[in-house]
């Protein structure tokens, strides 16, 4: 969900602002470093960015009279981890705002924190918990991918929750209200994201095994496994 423009009120988009802006910094010198030592790796960047790009620009009714997408941004958290994933929801974010009237300038940290960064976080920890317990290799892309999704929702509530409490029950009031707006149509965008990542990312394996053994998303042994299983 991307926030519109002028909707938070002082000081809620500064804090946003500030909270977000280190992080993007920091992952403008990881990206630029990953750039410069492994330029081969850069068309899988572009390819992650162009679909955080497109799922992110999908606007879709929901049930309960607003608008609901998907964000796109497991693939890069797996890929690239959080840092590199919020430059390019902020790239993202910017065209989105300037020339597709999706998001805003003022609310441009807040969609970044919790499409971005929040997001990712979960996606990439939820990947490598999956990995590390010997979960299936696409089970814990999907698993990542949808709940990265969900998370950017439940985030994006909570910004707004605070930006508006409720007049009786506070903040968790308007949080529960803000949540269920969009629970009952971003469950299946969830889903579907998942399955989509899930199937993107077997086709990236498929095509360059090599290079996700470089950036560490896999092991050669479990490739080898997988490998087996596709015999």
């Amino acid at each position: 969900m991307h926030i519109m423009e002028g909707y938070l009120p002082n000081p809620w988009w500064e804090f946003w602002l500030v909270i977000s802006l280190p992080v993007v910094a920091f992952g403008v010198r990881r990206l630029s470093k990953l750039v410069r030592d492994k330029r081969d790796l850069f068309p899988l960047v572009a390819v992650s960015g162009a679909f955080i790009f497109v799922f992110s620009s999908l606007k879709l009714p929901s049930v309960t009279g607003s608008c609901s997408h998907p964000t796109g941004t497991g693939l890069s958290s797996i890929f690239f981890g959080p840092a590199i994933t919020s430059v390019l929801a902020t790239i993202v974010l910017v065209y989105q705002a300037l020339f597709l009237a999706h998001g805003g300038l003022t609310t441009l940290g807040a969609n970044i924190f919790s499409l971005g960064i929040a997001g990712p976080i979960v996606g990439i920890t939820i990947y490598k918990i999956s990995m590390k317990s010997g979960l299936n290799l696409f089970l814990a892309v999907f698993l990542a991918s949808a709940l990265a999704d969900l998370t950017t929702y439940f985030v994006a509530s909570l910004q707004l929750a605070l930006a508006f409490p409720a007049s009786s029950g506070g903040i968790a009031a308007s949080f529960t209200a803000f949540a269920a707006v969009f629970a009952v149509t971003q469950l299946p965008l969830a889903i579907v994201e998942g399955i989509v990542t899930a199937l993107l990312f077997k086709y990236i394996l498929q095509a360059k095994s090599e290079v996700l053994i470089k950036l560490n998303v896999i092991s050669a042994d479990t490739l080898a496994k997988i490998k087996e299983t596709w015999a």
